[in-house]
């Protein structure tokens, strides 16, 4: 009973956890390509599963090293989620972004009944005579790769190795650093729990926050242009107070700490 105790705080405390304001935040400037329902709820798994990685990492280094983190370094590792969403902010406001998917990511999928004609002319053949290549799309779903490319699946992975590394993540490490006091196994069980309540929160929320893009993309791109925009305002927005609070307020600039995990 007490093992079941433990894993149901730490799927719980894992959900909890994915609601923070910075990891549905940076979350949300991703899912504006989003075309499929379901869409949402793969971006929000894979920022899980890099989310997962640095926790699993940091955590067991707690539970088998006795690492401790000192106010320094914990103070640093969230000041670099609040550069990330500052970053995020930017590239979604100055069309950064939208280079970088014409640059490496695959053009959005056909919708509906659309079609593109292309007319290729081979030097070698009848000039008169044209090539004519119909793309149906006809509603199938497209992929996640061929919807949002590379660069698109990379940077929740990314946003989530970093926003691993910080935060109330911290919240686990204190009692991961108790419970391996006394019983390593079950301290390794809470943190695998934990990862998984964070990965189905966040699963969760970008399928639910991906609603609005999924309607507005549907129904007009002047809307969906809008809700880019404010996403990128809030992300940068968040990121600078964020980058104030730990950088002043909680004295990583100023080497007066103010810094409990938490």
């Amino acid at each position: 009973m007490s093992l079941l105790a433990l894993a149901g705080f730490g799927f719980l405390l894992g959900m909890r956890h994915a609601t923070d304001a910075d990891h549905v935040i940076a979350v949300t400037t991703i899912l504006h390509r989003s075309q499929r329902f379901l869409h949402g709820t793969f971006i929000g798994a894979i920022w899980g599963l890099g989310h997962t990685i640095t926790v699993l990492v940091v955590g067991i280094a707690i539970i088998v090293f006795g690492v401790v983190i000192p106010p320094p370094v914990g103070l640093a590792m969230e000041f670099a989620v609040a550069i990330m969403l500052i970053l995020l902010g930017v590239l979604s406001l100055s069309g950064g972004t939208s280079w970088i998917l014409n640059r490496f990511s695959p053009p959005a999928p056909l919708h509906g009944h659309e079609h593109e004609h292309v007319h290729a002319h081979e030097p070698d053949d009848d000039p008169h005579a044209h090539g004519h290549a119909h793309l149906h799309g006809h509603g199938s779903d497209p992929g996640l790769l061929a919807t949002f490319g590379w660069f698109q699946l990379g940077r929740p992975l990314v946003v989530g190795l970093v926003h691993g590394l910080a935060g109330s993540a911290a919240v686990a490490f204190l009692v991961l650093t108790d419970l391996a006091v006394r019983d390593t196994l079950q301290a390794i069980i809470y943190l695998l729990i934990f990862c998984v309540g964070v990965a189905a929160g966040m699963a969760i929320l970008t399928t639910l926050i991906g609603l609005p893009f999924l309607a507005s993309r549907a129904r007009s791109q002047r809307i969906n242009r809008w809700l880019t925009i404010g996403s990128g305002i809030l992300s940068l927005a968040f990121g600078l107070y964020l980058g104030y609070q730990i950088g002043f307020v909680d004295g990583l600039f100023t080497g007066n700490f103010h810094w409990e995990p938490a």
